[in-house]
């Protein structure tokens, strides 16, 4: 595969800098946010001058104890055809749990959750890995992921993980160097161990994102510059291996294009130091191989058993996390609390865009709503699903002096969206929902 060079992460909110930001050669974009028949404009041009764009998957669950789910691979598949994708990428962490496998019920992160670093674990992942491999067109990486919380009597370093996982399968490596330095501030993990134990010539490029750090504990948010010992962590590793690309993620809170413009320039200043250091040391460079060339390794399929195994531990994490379950034996029941309330944060954000009238009808009161909502009631779909359920939620659970104004509001939304095909636009149909909402009132 040809060197991808230096990129960033494709927002719609930011389509317009990133088209005029000089010397991008390639974007990622969410592979979830995309649809293959109606392609943004801006992801179209930038196609049309030649600027590579790779999706990057966010929902398919590689670490799960289930096999994944055929539907969400082929739409992979279809976005990385669409687009001329050299490769694919998703992530090694888990994001929902329970259903068949377990006999519990099927429950939704809505956030990447980390994998145990045990043997079943990574004999499941290789498992899956490899049916992914097997349904998609171009070759794929997987990313290692932040984690607030460690799993007990885990086996493996991530490092070692991350080098069992590349020579038994010959997948290919996203290596998000921001997320190394998450792991280092809140498990005490040590990145440039983590680099050493790598297999570098695996690597097809590297992530490079900001945070901020709250008592004590480092919050991956892609919504805040990226801080210098995240640069550091980037140079030592540009020091072992020419990374093939290089790519800025953002995802909130979007600077100006001054301050984007910046943090690029200061990820290839980063780089640049450390090639400069690697020649001055006389070491070999080193660069990462193409998926034609890694070793193939063998893998057969994880049992049942051990899916089982991996299933329930994964089930009662989650269920600790989304539904107040007891937190199982081993785990740190404080991180798992800033865990918890991470993921009912980033719950109230997703729906809040998903579904940008709630915040305007209940003003204030949508986020505690939310927060509220989301402590006894698991996702179970997706977030327009979510939206759905919350709305449902408040309807039936609000005290008797609620404004009538803002319950009517709340009601009509759900009963416009609830239905199992979008709104009509035909003149009849709109006359009828016209007079729905004139009988509402009274």
């Amino acid at each position: 595969m040809a060197r991808l060079g230096t990129g960033i992460g494709w927002r719609p909110e930011i389509a317009d800098v990133v088209e005029a930001m000089p010397g991008i050669d390639w974007v990622e974009a969410v592979s979830e946010n995309l649809c293959p028949g109606h392609l943004p404009d801006s992801l179209l041009r930038l196609r049309e001058r030649g600027v590579t764009v790779v999706p990057h998957g966010v929902s398919l669950g590689l670490g799960g104890a289930d096999r994944p789910d055929a539907g969400r691979l082929a739409a992979l598949a279809e976005r990385a055809e669409v687009l001329g994708s050299p490769l694919v990428t998703e992530h090694i962490a888990f994001v929902r749990a329970g259903g068949a496998l377990t006999a519990s019920p099927s429950l939704e992160a809505g956030h990447l959750l980390p994998v145990p670093r045990t043997r079943d674990a990574l004999d499941v992942l290789c498992a899956n890995v490899r049916i992914a491999q097997d349904a998609l067109p171009v070759p794929l990486a997987v990313e290692n992921i932040a984690a607030l919380v460690s799993w007990p009597d885990e086996e493996l370093t991530e490092g070692q993980f991350l080098y069992e996982l590349a020579d038994r399968t010959g997948v290919r490596l996203l290596i998000d160097v921001a997320n190394l330095h998450t792991n280092h501030v809140n498990l005490g993990e040590d990145p440039a161990r983590a680099l050493g134990e790598l297999p570098l010539e695996a690597i097809a490029y590297v992530h490079v994102a900001g945070g901020f750090e709250r008592d004590g504990v480092w919050h991956d948010s892609h919504a805040h510059p990226v801080p210098r010992p995240v640069l550091d962590i980037l140079t030592d590793l540009a020091s072992r291996v020419a990374p093939p690309g290089v790519l800025l993620e953002r995802d909130e809170n979007f600077p100006g294009g001054d301050e984007l413009r910046g943090e690029v320039e200061a990820i290839r200043g980063a780089v640049e130091k450390g090639r400069a250091a690697a020649t001055g040391s006389g070491a070999p460079a080193r660069t990462a191989r193409t998926g034609a060339d890694a070793g193939s390794g063998s893998v057969s399929a994880a049992d049942d058993a051990v899916r089982q195994r991996l299933g329930l531990a994964q089930a009662a994490l989650l269920s600790a996390l989304v539904a107040g379950t007891p937190v199982p034996e081993g785990f740190d029941r404080v991180r798992l609390g800033v865990q918890a309330r991470a993921l009912a944060g980033k719950r109230a954000d997703v729906v809040a865009k998903v579904a940008p009238e709630l915040p305007v009808i209940l003003g204030a009161r949508y986020r505690p709503a939310f927060l509220a909502y989301a402590q006894g009631c698991p996702m179970t779909g997706g977030y327009r699903r979510d939206a759905l359920d919350f709305v449902a939620h408040v309807l039936r659970t609000a005290p008797g002096d609620e404004d009538p104004g803002v319950r009517r509001e709340l009601r009509q939304w759900w009963l416009e969206r609830s239905g199992p095909v979008p709104r009509s636009a035909r003149p009849g149909v709109r006359l009828a929902r016209a007079t729905r909402r004139v009988l509402l009132r009274r």
